[in-house]
Protein backbone atom coordinates (compact mmCIF):
# COMPACT_ATOMS: atom_id res chain seq x y z
CA UNK A 1 0.00 0.00 0.00
CA UNK A 2 2.88 2.35 0.82
CA UNK A 3 4.53 1.73 -2.56
CA UNK A 4 1.30 2.49 -4.38
CA UNK A 5 1.03 5.75 -2.48
CA UNK A 6 4.59 6.81 -3.52
CA UNK A 7 3.91 6.04 -7.18
CA UNK A 8 0.78 8.14 -7.09
CA UNK A 9 2.68 11.01 -5.50
CA UNK A 10 5.48 10.90 -8.11
CA UNK A 11 3.03 10.94 -10.97
CA UNK A 12 1.18 13.98 -9.66
CA UNK A 13 1.81 17.47 -11.20
CA UNK A 14 2.03 20.36 -8.73
CA UNK A 15 -0.35 23.22 -9.47
CA UNK A 16 0.14 26.71 -8.06
CA UNK A 17 -2.47 29.44 -7.96
CA UNK A 18 -1.51 33.14 -8.08
CA UNK A 19 -3.52 36.18 -7.42
CA UNK A 20 -3.11 39.37 -9.51
CA UNK A 21 0.03 40.72 -7.84
CA UNK A 22 1.76 37.41 -7.70
CA UNK A 23 1.11 36.85 -11.38
CA UNK A 24 2.73 40.14 -12.36
CA UNK A 25 5.74 39.42 -10.14
CA UNK A 26 6.24 36.04 -11.69
CA UNK A 27 6.07 37.54 -15.17
CA UNK A 28 8.73 40.14 -14.24
CA UNK A 29 11.00 37.48 -12.87
CA UNK A 30 10.52 35.39 -15.99
CA UNK A 31 11.30 38.45 -18.14
CA UNK A 32 14.50 39.16 -16.18
CA UNK A 33 15.56 35.56 -16.46
CA UNK A 34 14.94 35.59 -20.22
CA UNK A 35 16.95 38.79 -20.70
CA UNK A 36 19.93 37.53 -18.74
CA UNK A 37 22.88 36.53 -20.97
CA UNK A 38 24.56 33.30 -19.94
CA UNK A 39 27.86 34.41 -21.64
CA UNK A 40 28.01 37.57 -19.53
CA UNK A 41 27.46 35.53 -16.44
CA UNK A 42 30.25 33.19 -17.45
CA UNK A 43 32.62 36.10 -18.13
CA UNK A 44 31.75 37.74 -14.85
CA UNK A 45 32.24 34.51 -13.01
CA UNK A 46 35.60 33.89 -14.71
CA UNK A 47 36.94 37.42 -14.11
CA UNK A 48 40.20 37.35 -12.20
CA UNK A 49 41.32 40.45 -10.34
CA UNK A 50 44.99 39.53 -11.08
CA UNK A 51 44.55 39.88 -14.89
CA UNK A 52 45.01 43.30 -16.56
CA UNK A 53 43.64 44.62 -19.88
CA UNK A 54 46.57 43.20 -21.87
CA UNK A 55 45.69 39.67 -20.98
CA UNK A 56 48.81 39.05 -18.88
CA UNK A 57 48.61 38.30 -15.25
CA UNK A 58 50.61 39.97 -12.49
CA UNK A 59 53.49 37.47 -12.47
CA UNK A 60 53.87 37.74 -16.26
CA UNK A 61 54.05 41.54 -16.10
CA UNK A 62 56.57 41.41 -13.29
CA UNK A 63 58.69 38.96 -15.27
CA UNK A 64 58.53 41.21 -18.36
CA UNK A 65 59.61 44.26 -16.36
CA UNK A 66 62.46 42.30 -14.80
CA UNK A 67 63.56 41.08 -18.25
CA UNK A 68 63.59 44.61 -19.62
CA UNK A 69 65.60 45.86 -16.65
CA UNK A 70 68.11 43.03 -17.11
CA UNK A 71 68.34 43.82 -20.84
CA UNK A 72 69.10 47.48 -20.08
CA UNK A 73 71.74 46.45 -17.57
CA UNK A 74 73.38 44.12 -20.07
CA UNK A 75 73.26 46.80 -22.79
CA UNK A 76 74.91 49.31 -20.46
CA UNK A 77 77.59 46.75 -19.55
CA UNK A 78 78.17 46.06 -23.26
CA UNK A 79 78.55 49.78 -24.01
CA UNK A 80 81.06 50.15 -21.18
CA UNK A 81 83.02 47.15 -22.47
CA UNK A 82 83.09 48.60 -26.00
CA UNK A 83 84.26 51.96 -24.68
CA UNK A 84 86.97 50.32 -22.58
CA UNK A 85 88.08 48.26 -25.60
CA UNK A 86 88.25 51.39 -27.76
CA UNK A 87 90.41 53.11 -25.14
CA UNK A 88 92.69 50.08 -24.93
CA UNK A 89 93.05 50.01 -28.71
CA UNK A 90 93.84 53.74 -28.80
CA UNK A 91 96.42 53.33 -26.03
CA UNK A 92 98.01 50.39 -27.83
CA UNK A 93 98.11 52.32 -31.12
CA UNK A 94 99.81 55.27 -29.39
CA UNK A 95 102.24 52.87 -27.73
CA UNK A 96 103.03 51.20 -31.05
CA UNK A 97 103.65 54.54 -32.76
CA UNK A 98 105.87 55.71 -29.91
CA UNK A 99 107.90 52.50 -30.02
CA UNK A 100 108.31 52.76 -33.79
CA UNK A 101 109.37 56.40 -33.49
CA UNK A 102 111.87 55.63 -30.75
CA UNK A 103 113.17 52.66 -32.72
CA UNK A 104 113.61 54.81 -35.80
CA UNK A 105 115.39 57.50 -33.82
CA UNK A 106 117.69 54.93 -32.23
CA UNK A 107 118.43 53.45 -35.66
CA UNK A 108 119.25 56.86 -37.11
CA UNK A 109 121.43 57.69 -34.13
CA UNK A 110 123.47 54.48 -34.40
CA UNK A 111 123.77 54.64 -38.17
CA UNK A 112 124.60 58.33 -37.98
CA UNK A 113 127.45 57.68 -35.55
CA UNK A 114 128.88 54.99 -37.83
CA UNK A 115 128.41 57.09 -40.94
CA UNK A 116 130.03 60.14 -39.33
CA UNK A 117 133.14 58.05 -38.72
CA UNK A 118 133.18 56.89 -42.36
CA UNK A 119 132.82 60.35 -43.85
CA UNK A 120 136.56 61.22 -43.53
CA UNK A 121 137.38 58.02 -45.40
CA UNK A 122 134.99 59.04 -48.14
CA UNK A 123 136.58 62.49 -48.27
CA UNK A 124 140.03 60.97 -48.80
CA UNK A 125 138.69 58.81 -51.62
CA UNK A 126 137.18 61.87 -53.26
CA UNK A 127 140.51 63.67 -53.04
CA UNK A 128 142.25 60.67 -54.59
CA UNK A 129 139.81 60.71 -57.47
CA UNK A 130 140.43 64.41 -58.04
CA UNK A 131 144.01 63.46 -58.88
CA UNK A 132 142.71 61.45 -61.82
CA UNK A 133 141.91 64.66 -63.68
CA UNK A 134 145.53 65.77 -63.42
CA UNK A 135 146.97 62.51 -64.72
CA UNK A 136 148.85 63.10 -67.91
CA UNK A 137 148.64 60.80 -70.87
CA UNK A 138 152.18 59.56 -70.24
CA UNK A 139 151.31 58.12 -66.81
CA UNK A 140 151.78 54.40 -66.39
CA UNK A 141 148.98 51.92 -66.97
CA UNK A 142 149.35 50.59 -63.43
CA UNK A 143 148.65 54.00 -61.96
CA UNK A 144 145.54 54.39 -64.07
CA UNK A 145 144.41 50.96 -62.95
CA UNK A 146 144.97 51.99 -59.34
CA UNK A 147 142.81 55.10 -59.77
CA UNK A 148 140.07 52.98 -61.33
CA UNK A 149 140.11 50.72 -58.27
CA UNK A 150 139.82 53.76 -56.00
CA UNK A 151 136.84 54.91 -58.04
CA UNK A 152 135.13 51.53 -57.56
CA UNK A 153 135.75 51.63 -53.80
CA UNK A 154 134.34 55.15 -53.61
CA UNK A 155 131.24 54.08 -55.52
CA UNK A 156 130.65 51.06 -53.27
CA UNK A 157 131.06 53.13 -50.13
CA UNK A 158 128.55 55.67 -51.38
CA UNK A 159 126.10 52.86 -52.14
CA UNK A 160 126.53 51.46 -48.62
CA UNK A 161 125.88 54.87 -47.05
CA UNK A 162 122.85 55.37 -49.27
CA UNK A 163 121.45 51.98 -48.25
CA UNK A 164 121.75 53.10 -44.62
CA UNK A 165 119.74 56.24 -45.36
CA UNK A 166 122.70 58.65 -45.46
CA UNK A 167 122.23 61.15 -48.27
CA UNK A 168 124.59 63.87 -49.55
CA UNK A 169 123.43 67.48 -49.35
CA UNK A 170 123.05 69.28 -52.67
CA UNK A 171 124.90 72.58 -52.38
CA UNK A 172 126.14 74.12 -55.63
CA UNK A 173 123.57 76.47 -57.11
CA UNK A 174 121.38 76.38 -53.99
CA UNK A 175 120.57 79.36 -51.81
CA UNK A 176 122.78 79.47 -48.75
CA UNK A 177 121.10 77.70 -45.83
CA UNK A 178 122.86 78.13 -42.47
CA UNK A 179 121.20 74.92 -41.22
CA UNK A 180 122.83 72.87 -44.03
CA UNK A 181 125.81 74.89 -45.21
CA UNK A 182 128.86 76.33 -43.54
CA UNK A 183 130.30 79.29 -45.45
CA UNK A 184 134.09 79.10 -45.59
CA UNK A 185 134.71 81.67 -48.32
CA UNK A 186 132.62 84.49 -49.75
CA UNK A 187 133.49 86.21 -53.02
CA UNK A 188 131.62 88.16 -55.71
CA UNK A 189 130.44 86.14 -58.69
CA UNK A 190 129.17 87.05 -62.14
CA UNK A 191 127.52 83.67 -62.57
CA UNK A 192 125.53 83.37 -59.35
CA UNK A 193 123.27 85.66 -57.42
CA UNK A 194 124.40 86.87 -53.99
CA UNK A 195 123.97 84.38 -51.13
CA UNK A 196 124.19 81.48 -53.57
CA UNK A 197 126.56 78.54 -53.09
CA UNK A 198 129.12 78.68 -55.88
CA UNK A 199 131.45 75.84 -54.90
CA UNK A 200 131.46 72.85 -52.58
CA UNK A 201 134.69 72.42 -50.64
CA UNK A 202 133.54 69.46 -48.53
CA UNK A 203 130.32 67.56 -49.07
CA UNK A 204 127.70 67.56 -46.34
CA UNK A 205 125.54 64.59 -45.35
CA UNK A 206 122.33 63.94 -43.46
CA UNK A 207 120.23 60.95 -42.44
CA UNK A 208 116.53 61.62 -42.70
CA UNK A 209 115.93 65.02 -41.11
CA UNK A 210 119.06 64.77 -38.98
CA UNK A 211 122.19 66.61 -40.11
CA UNK A 212 125.40 64.58 -39.88
CA UNK A 213 127.76 67.18 -41.23
CA UNK A 214 127.18 70.57 -42.88
CA UNK A 215 128.64 71.21 -46.30
CA UNK A 216 131.72 73.41 -46.45
CA UNK A 217 130.90 75.85 -49.26
CA UNK A 218 131.90 79.04 -51.02
CA UNK A 219 129.15 81.66 -51.20
CA UNK A 220 128.65 84.46 -53.71
CA UNK A 221 128.76 87.93 -52.18
CA UNK A 222 127.52 91.29 -53.39
CA UNK A 223 129.88 93.48 -55.37
CA UNK A 224 131.14 96.69 -53.90
CA UNK A 225 129.69 98.75 -56.74
CA UNK A 226 126.25 97.32 -56.03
Amino acid sequence: MASDRRQKQSNSIPIRFFDGDDAHASEDEADVEDRSDPEIELESDSADPGVNDTGFGGPAVAELVASRAELKRLQAALDETKEALARRQADFENYRKRIERERGEAHQRVVGDVGRKLLPVLDNLDRALEAETTVQANESKEFRHFLHGVELINRQLNEVLESLGIQPIVSVGEHFNPHLHEAVVTEPSDKYEPDTVTEELARGYRIGDRLLRPAMVKVAARRDDE
